[in-house]
């Protein structure tokens, strides 16, 4: 199969406190956990949707992510062809812990159903399909660094062989409060403002601490 060329159309990167989009600083505030962060985040993006604050930490930061990216290029009233294809290092291990210590305490035994719903990572890729009407592939993979090859051929096979319109792509990590994010939108579509870069390219650009 031939591949026909894919472009990076938009993305993001959510770490330290701030939210970049498409390398313009859109959100920062001053040093605080990711609860209080996510929260201001979601308020000052005036979004309407009160199921996040039910959501565990993972599914938050890659919720707020996709919400940015794809607000603008999905509609309500039909299915939108988006692909999701997402990675990380600590899978749902944040939330693993949590959901082990509601169940270790003999005094205090209370494995919590609210909890035990987020042991799993790619529960994140259902609420943002849920959000934004999507009914498309979607993989969560666990590498120990951001594969971007593999990302980036996974992405091209989906467009090029039709199951997907549009792919959102990336890392999204998070453990013990430390949180990382790039996400990038990939299509077939031309698009001048990206024309050299990648993933790889973006991701290595977009300030990251390893």
């Amino acid at each position: 199969m031939t591949q026909n060329k894919t472009r990076i159309q938009s993305y993001i990167t959510i770490q330290n406190n701030e939210i970049v989009l498409d390398g313009t600083s859109v959100f920062k505030i001053e040093p605080t956990n990711f609860a209080d962060f996510s929260k201001q985040a979601y308020r000052n993006f005036d979004i309407q949707y009160p199921k996040f604050f039910k959501m565990d930490a993972l599914s938050k930061l890659a919720f707020l992510g996709a919400e940015l990216l794809l607000s603008p290029i999905t509609s309500s009233e039909q299915e939108n062809n988006i692909a999701l294809v997402f990675a990380n290092k600590s899978s749902s291990l944040d939330t693993d812990v949590k959901y082990q210590e509601s169940i270790s305490d003999k005094e205090n035994y209370y494995p919590s159903p609210a909890v035990f719903v987020y042991t799993l990572p790619n529960i994140c890729l259902g609420e943002i399909s849920i959000r934004h009407q999507l009914k498309s592939e979607n993989s969560f993979f666990i590498f120990d660094v951001f594969n971007t090859e593999f990302m980036s051929n996974y992405s091209n096979i989906l467009l090029n062989s039709d199951k997907a319109d549009v792919v959102l792509c990336g890392w999204v990590e998070f453990f013990n409060d430390d949180y990382k994010a790039f996400l990038c939108t990939i299509s077939k579509e031309e698009n001048t403002k990206y024309t050299n870069e990648n993933i790889n390219t973006l991701y290595k650009n977009s300030s990251w601490k390893h």
